[in-house]
């Protein structure tokens, strides 16, 4: 394919991204608009996703629901792989199922693993991609990149392995912004002395006979991690294609590496024009980690009371999520969740609709993703909806766009009769200045899931308490 080819020569339709390989906003020309194609690290399936890994499945769908509005449905592809076969899988197989043999326990551990995945992400509103390849899938075409690569000059075998020579590629380092010399300063460890550079990766690396592997002309062995992505990416989007996703943490090695063996492999100028990274996420102000206490699976989130003393339901998990902008850093807490939920509740039941997105919530999403913009503006038109069915209409075009519904609170159990005595009781507790009764009912109905509001009449001064059930 030749530079000519590559080049952003689409219809310009109002969508502008920042573009981590420039460090830009853009404006989005896709290569083909017939056929807009995206593509985003999925997860490695050795153990149940983690919220973090939540936020990245969450904004690039919110993108993959844009791009089908603006170019239709038919005319984006969007792949997000699994990665199946890995070191940690192994481990996480041999530890669960000491006695079974490794490939049936490799087997277990991934299908269940994926099919946990998939079941978090659909309780999340996630929709399926257009391709979701598996690594074990493309083997026979890992193994020929290896070796065009080093029929090209750019990898070389060394003690059972097959290493990336960085060295070959002038430019390596364009999207993180590293250079080969500022590895060599900063290099903490010894190279190991097989590699030629200190930045070389491993691109295929020899299987004992207690790990799984494939016949390939240096041995028995498995591919690298970068290389899975480069062969499963060109197989469903091709040589160069319009966007790559991830989370900001995979821009270096792993986002760097694709790239260096893509470009090299078939001799392009890039490997997808705009590159997107969402931003790092932690718990109540801290990093996530099991040592922390803070490490929390989606599973655990939506099934088990550990975070906030209860469950939380995917609409609001993903409100959560979006209601800060995907570049930035998030602070996942149970007051976040709590103010999402407080949206989701009064938000109208969307009706099914041909209207199109409410002009401020597409504006505000074709600005590099706005989406705290756009539930602002949502919000506004749901207060409304209920009244208006043109505003109803488009209210519910534009909550589809963002993958959001509201939340439908569980009445069941709750006496409405006794809650309202117990505020009336409060009320006539405040009016009395007897404050301790007061937030004694509050504190009550408070342990019950019973939130109050205060607030005055603003004809007559008088004391008001409405009151919301949080489950």
């Amino acid at each position: 394919m030749s530079a000519a080819e590559t080049e952003k020569s689409g219809t310009f339709k109002g969508l502008r991204l920042t573009n981590t390989l420039t460090r830009s906003r853009e404006d989005f020309r896709a290569i083909d608009d017939g056929n807009v194609r995206l593509y985003v690290c999925g997860p490695t399936v050795y153990d149940y996703a983690h919220i973090g890994n939540a936020r990245p499945a969450i904004v690039f769908d919110v993108l993959f629901r844009l791009l089908r509005h603006l170019y239709g449905e038919d005319h984006v592809t969007y792949a997000r792989n699994i990665t199946d076969v890995d070191d940690k899988i192994n481990a996480r197989a041999l530890r669960d199922h000491p006695d079974m043999p490794l490939n049936e326990a490799i087997a277990l551990v991934t299908q269940k693993t994926a099919d946990q995945f998939h079941k978090d992400i659909a309780a999340l509103g996630v929709l399926q991609p257009t391709h979701e390849p598996r690594a074990t899938q493309h083997i026979d075409g890992m193994i020929e990149m290896v070796k065009t690569l080093i029929d090209k000059g750019h990898a070389y075998e060394a003690d059972g392995e097959v290493l990336f020579d960085t060295v070959s590629m002038p430019d390596y380092g364009g999207l993180s912004k590293r250079n080969l010399d500022e590895q060599r300063a900063g290099a903490r460890i010894a190279v190991d002395a097989h590699k030629k550079n200190p930045g070389d990766f491993v691109l295929w690396k020899l299987s004992s006979d207690e790990e799984p592997g494939w016949a390939s002309p240096w041995g028995r062995g498995r591919p690298g991690w970068h290389l899975e992505c480069s062969v499963m990416s060109e197989h469903h989007l091709g040589e160069v294609f319009d966007i790559h996703g991830g989370g900001l943490d995979l821009i270096f090695p792993h986002h760097e590496n694709e790239i260096a063996q893509s470009r090299c492999a078939h001799g392009t100028g890039t490997m997808a024009n705009y590159w997107m990274h969402n931003g790092f996420l932690q718990v109540e102000g801290r990093k996530m980690s099991k040592s922390e206490g803070n490490f929390f699976t989606i599973k655990e989130l939506l099934e088990d009371t550990g975070f906030g003393g209860r469950k939380w339901p995917g609409e609001v998990l993903r409100l959560a999520m979006l209601m800060t902008n995907y570049r930035e850093p998030i602070d996942f807490s149970v007051r976040k969740l709590e103010e999402a939920e407080n949206l989701l509740v009064k938000w109208p039941e969307p009706i099914e609709t041909d209207a199109a997105p409410d002009p401020q919530v597409l504006d505000a999403l074709l600005d590099d993703l706005n989406t705290s913009a756009a539930i602002q503006r949502l919000h506004a038109l749901a207060s409304d909806a209920a009244k208006d069915s043109e505003k109803l209409a488009a209210y519910s075009a534009s909550a589809a766009l963002l993958g959001l519904s509201p939340v439908k609170v569980d009445m069941a159990g709750i006496d409405e009769s006794a809650i309202l005595e117990a505020v009336n009781n409060r009320l006539e507790a405040l009016n009395a200045k007897n404050w301790a009764e007061a937030d004694r009912i509050r504190d009550e109905l408070t342990s019950q899931g019973i939130l109050l509001k205060d607030s005055k009449d603003s004809e007559t001064g008088a004391r008001i308490t409405s009151w919301e059930v949080k489950r």
